[in-house]
């Protein structure tokens, strides 16, 4: 007879706060971690991006070439590229290792919210209050975007990315998905101005956030309401929102100062995890492990389970 298999551990949450990055950028518009969960890139409001090793609280390299504050960045799958928007309506590809600035990518009409690669890294997906997704071929030297996505009837605040699929959240209240396989547009309408959406890891769900301080989970294909989460306080910031690693709890930033932790199935508040006064702007979910990076001000704090001994002591 087989042995029954031993129950895997339940998951545990990142609220042991393990380092500090004073990042020294003004406030920190995002924080993001890079693919593989090693490093993480800071969004400054000096017109600064930085890339850190979070863990041990090393700046690695400061990229300097927007002309205002930066708001949103993301590494590509290989860690060579970065790509980053902000105030100047700029688009910026950077080489990572040396610093440069490769392309500067103009067109937007107002500040870009919201930048991600695509699988490849071969394109940069760029959101904007202009109401537009421009698409940028990295490898071209043509100055305008491959293709421009106007749908949306106000500011688009999110933009993600998946193998065949672009989801995009709007000001104007509505959840668009791009199916780039079926060239098809899917649109679920929320009705508050979304903050920020993701793909859950298992790519079934969508996760929605919005101006009435409420998360929606949605079925990708149907659209279905399938949980809300409240508790938290969202009401005129765009925060981000995100799953953690084993698609097991929703989290989201919250303007009173904590991170919010909620039961994706049961829909209860796990943990309010006080994280610093004022507003957490932006957080990061490692890929891989229960790590989160979270900016509140001027600092990034990074958060390991209670059971974390970090190599050579706690930052």
């Amino acid at each position: 007879m087989a042995f029954p298999e031993p129950k895997p551990r339940g998951p545990e949450l990142p609220q042991k706060r393990v380092k500090t990055l004073d990042c020294g950028q003004g406030a920190v518009r995002a924080v993001r971690f890079n693919v593989d969960g090693n490093y993480c890139l800071t969004c400054g409001s000096d017109k600064t991006l930085k890339l850190w090793n979070p863990l041990r609280g090393t700046l690695l390299r400061t990229y300097s070439g927007h002309g205002y504050e930066v708001l949103d960045a993301a590494g590509s799958f290989d860690n060579s590229s970065l790509c980053s928007g902000g105030g100047d309506k700029a688009v910026v590809l950077w080489d990572v290792a040396s610093g440069q600035v490769v392309r500067k990518f103009r067109g937007h009409a107002g500040k870009v919210n919201t930048v991600q690669f695509n699988e490849e890294a071969t394109v940069i997906l760029s959101g904007s209050i202009d109401s537009s997704i421009r698409c940028w071929d990295c490898r071209s030297r043509r100055p305008e975007p491959v293709q421009t996505l106007d749908e949306a009837r106000d500011g688009i605040s999110s933009v993600k990315v998946s193998d065949h699929e672009i989801l995009a959240g709007s000001v104007d209240g509505r959840v668009r998905r791009y199916d780039l396989r079926m060239g098809q547009l899917f649109s679920d309408y929320v009705g508050s101005p979304i903050t920020c959406t993701c793909f859950s890891r298992d790519g079934q769900c969508t996760l929605v956030s919005s101006l009435d301080s409420t998360l929606r989970l949605l079925d990708k294909d149907t659209g279905e309401l399938l949980g809300e989460y409240t508790g938290h306080k969202n009401q005129e910031y765009k925060l981000d929102c995100c799953l953690s690693e084993r698609d097991t709890h929703v989290v989201s930033c919250s303007e009173d100062g904590k991170v919010y932790f909620w039961d994706l199935v049961e829909g209860a508040l796990a943990l309010a995890l006080p994280v610093g006064p004022g507003v957490v702007q932006s957080l990061s979910y490692h890929p891989l492990e229960p790590c989160l990076l979270t900016a509140v001000g001027g600092s990034v704090h990074c958060w390991r389970e209670e059971a974390y001994e970090a190599e050579g002591g706690t930052g």
